[in-house]
């Protein structure tokens, strides 16, 4: 009977266990940049919680932004990176939301991207 509660303790112990994600910055400010120019950057960040972080997906709200997940699970207490590449050839104003889905204690996070892109000769003037 010992062994059953004991068995039982570890059992909820584990339900317990949590993954959580905490990134660095949820917005990366592209600033003014040129047409053309490298659209990538990384939203990196770090599972705080005691349970492999897994990330299923991560959804752009525009085809002009591609994200890319870690294909692997994340343990406690690493880093890891979403790799944003957006593209640069449009121009105007950036502001698009990814969405990351994952089995971490908030399951749904939105991180941003915000920015200009300019045509290269308005960005010559302007320096």
């Amino acid at each position: 009977m010992i062994l059953c509660f004991g068995f039982l303790g570890t059992m909820i112990q584990a339900q317990d266990a949590k993954a959580k994600i905490e990134f660095k910055t949820e917005v990366i400010d592209y600033g003014e940049i040129a047409k053309g120019s490298n659209g990538i950057r990384q939203f990196e960040f770090t599972n705080t919680g005691d349970a492999p972080l897994t990330i299923s997906r991560v959804y752009s709200s525009c085809g002009c932004t591609i994200p890319k997940k870690p294909e692997n699970p994340i343990a406690p207490g690493a880093t890891g990176v979403i790799e944003v590449k957006y593209d640069t050839k449009r121009v105007g104003p950036i502001r698009k939301t990814i969405t990351v889905y994952s089995n971490a204690e908030q399951a749904t996070k939105a991180i941003k991207i915000k920015g200009t892109v300019l045509d290269k000769s308005v960005l010559e003037k302007k320096n």
